[in-house]
């Protein structure tokens, strides 16, 4: 502990630039030829790394995982992150508008601000409101994604309740090649991108991509929302992104690397019935690391990182500026013993919030350490992890994760875990005036969960089922208590109580040219204090895909179901179910050129995942892919 709390102060005094980082791990990690040779490093199709925080082959995972491919990107044709997400299992979204407006994304009943976001390892998100920022993740940057369900805080501490989203970013090793694509589609719909990416020599590997979309929209709010919400005018977006990375390798035992991502989204919205309402948000991620292979079973990983989240609103009610920052400090050792192997990791994580509601400024600090070990024998699989934080703001908090799998036969695995977790109180839940209470605690969750995996040749089923009981919830109160603190009123309040239970069902298989992929969720989200559905959340949901391949021509046909919910905690205002069709196919032109093309919402479906807002209706997109 000692040690940790020397380290953590004078890694801390640098300032976040590109060249400091670089400089400071260049001297951090040298190239000695007495380092013994490494482990041949896995490819990454093989494996997953999000789970424990190492690359692991998807078989020796005991979480419960899914992993969307770049060819599933590729061939979905999606528009938006959200629009990816909501075709996977565990997982529900909620939007105001089209693909540039608010999102929330719900992972096995969580609520939207319960589950950690990462972009090739770096916390994304804001710091006042909760959760990330969906619009502004540019699809186009994206390489694949792994999603964990369950509570991971005895990994990634504070807010990975619910599950843990990690994205990964396109790079490229090999010969230098160019990539670009193009597309059309409705709503006035446009993209265009391109990058070039490869390797210089066998030791420095590079990669450069741009993107722009935008679209001309439509009304994001409905004649329900009142005359002083609704506007019949088009709510449009822009989305520009891009996004660089670089690395070297002195050896197979030491390399070291920079990545850099940014995005900028000007969308409307609306508030009023003339004014041109407009949020225009900022998010940028920077990370220089070192990875260095110290002996035969010792690897250590040093990654300083930051990531921004700014938005500016001018809307009929007021103009706004906010502005959150994180710096991320994280060393992560590993040490290999046979087929077992260990963690020891130190973090530090600052939080710095500038607004125009300046009762919400501030800063806050998370400093944490955590260990974990991955046990295999014979059939046996388990793995322990515990992680204590310790906030400047809102205390220490420890939590645990244990697990345990049993292969019974070729490709059938039993699994069972029990974790903890928590959430932090966000600056609004702290500060914000008339809403926030300083001494507000962090939620608690425990969760337990029992599942079976089969899989074998082309056939992949699983069936898990979890329970998640969650307390000291932040709501809004209906009667605000006064803060003994502040001495002044407030409205978030430590009150609630949450269970959600559920059973998850997925399988995917090939027959010949045909492959199919199905998902059931039946789940209860439900507040114990009132007995009354979470909002916005579904007992029902579940997707239904296949597609035929024949030779250079693929096609395929999705579908989306999802229950009864309700858009508030009183449950007054329903959401209907609904069930969505999309169509998609592609044609290999040749070795590097694709054209695809896709029909969204094919049946032209009337719904809402939020009270009065529009959602996107049947709507087409054509595109064509050169170098992917």
């Amino acid at each position: 502990m000692l040690q940790a709390e020397v380290y953590f102060p004078v890694i801390m005094t640098f300032q976040f630039t590109p060249i400091a980082l670089a400089a400071a791990l260049a001297a951090a990690f040298p190239v000695s030829s007495a380092i013994a040779a490494a482990n041949p490093v896995p490819e990454a199709a093989a494996v997953v790394v999000t789970a424990a925080r190492q690359a692991q082959a998807p078989a020796d995972v005991l979480a419960d995982i899914n992993v969307i491919s770049a060819e599933d990107i590729a061939n979905s044709g999606a528009v938006s992150v959200a629009d990816l997400l909501q075709q996977q299992r565990g997982i529900e979204i909620a939007r105001n508008g089209g693909a540039g407006s608010n999102t929330s994304v719900f992972i096995r009943g969580s609520n939207s601000v319960q589950n950690v976001v990462l972009v090739d390892g770096v916390r994304v998100g804001s710091s006042t409101t909760g959760g990330a920022s969906w619009a502004t993740l540019p699809l186009d940057q994206i390489d694949h994604i792994e999603i964990v369900y369950g509570p991971l805080s005895s990994m990634y501490g504070a807010d990975a309740v619910g599950g843990v989203i990690q994205i990964f970013t396109k790079k490229q090793k090999g010969a230098v090649r160019s990539v670009v694509s193009a597309g059309i589609g409705s709503y006035g719909t446009r993209e265009l991108n391109g990058g070039v990416s490869g390797s210089v020599n066998k030791e420095l590997s590079f990669s450069m991509k741009a993107a722009h979309q935008e679209a001309e929209g439509f009304s994001v709010t409905r004649p329900g929302a009142g005359p002083y919400s609704y506007n019949a005018d088009k709510d449009g977006y822009k989305l520009d992104s891009f996004s660089a990375s670089a690395n070297y390798e002195f050896s197979k035992q030491a390399e070291v690397g920079a990545q850099f991502m940014t995005s900028r989204l000007n969308a409307q919205f609306d508030s009023g019935p003339s004014y041109d309402d407009r949020n225009v948000q900022n998010q940028e991620m920077i990370s220089v690391f070192g990875k260095m292979r110290v002996n035969d079973i010792w690897n250590t990983h040093l990654q300083l990182s930051q990531s921004r989240d700014q938005t500016y609103t001018d809307a009929s009610y007021g103009k706004s500026q906010i502005d959150t920052r994180q710096d991320f400090i994280t060393l992560q050792n590993q040490f290999q013993f046979g087929k077992d192997s260990a963690q020891l990791i130190a973090e530090r994580r600052e939080e710095n919030v500038i607004t125009t509601t300046k009762a919400i400024n501030g800063k806050r600090r998370t400093d944490s350490l955590a260990g974990s070990y991955l046990w295999k024998q014979d059939a046996h699989l388990a793995s322990a992890a515990v992680r204590y934080d310790r906030s400047s703001v809102y205390g220490n908090n420890t939590t645990g994760n244990l697990a345990y799998g049993y292969r019974f036969a070729e490709g059938l695995r039993l699994n069972a875990s029990l974790g903890t977790s928590f959430r932090a109180p966000t600056f609004n839940e702290l500060y914000y005036p008339g809403y926030g209470i300083a001494t507000n605690r962090p939620e608690k969750s425990k969760n337990a969960e029992i599942g079976a995996v089969y899989q074998r040749g082309d056939l992949e089923l699983s069936a898990v089922y979890f329970r998640n009981r969650a307390t000291d919830l932040l709501v809004t109160a209906k009667v605000c208590p006064v803060d003994p603190v502040t001495n002044k009123y407030g409205c978030a309040y430590n009150v609630n109580q949450a269970t959600i239970a559920g059973l998850t069902l997925s399988g995917a298989t090939k027959f010949g040219q045909l492959g199919i992929k199905a998902s059931a969720d039946f789940q209860d989200p439900k507040d114990d204090t009132t007995g009354l559905q979470l909002a916005r959340r579904a007992k029902r949901h579940g997707t239904l895909s296949a597609d035929w391949t024949e030779g250079n021509w693929k096609a395929g046909v999705e579908t989306v179901f999802s229950g009864r919910r309700y858009d508030d905690v009183a449950n007054k205002n329903a959401l209907g179910g609904y069930s969505l069709l999309n169509l998609y196919t592609s044609v290999q032109l040749n070795k590097d050129t694709r054209v695809l093309a896709r029909w969204n919402n094919a049946l032209n479906k009337d719904y809402e995942t939020a009270k009065n807002y529009n959602v996107t209706g049947s709507s087409l997109f054509i595109g064509v892919q050169y170098g992917y």
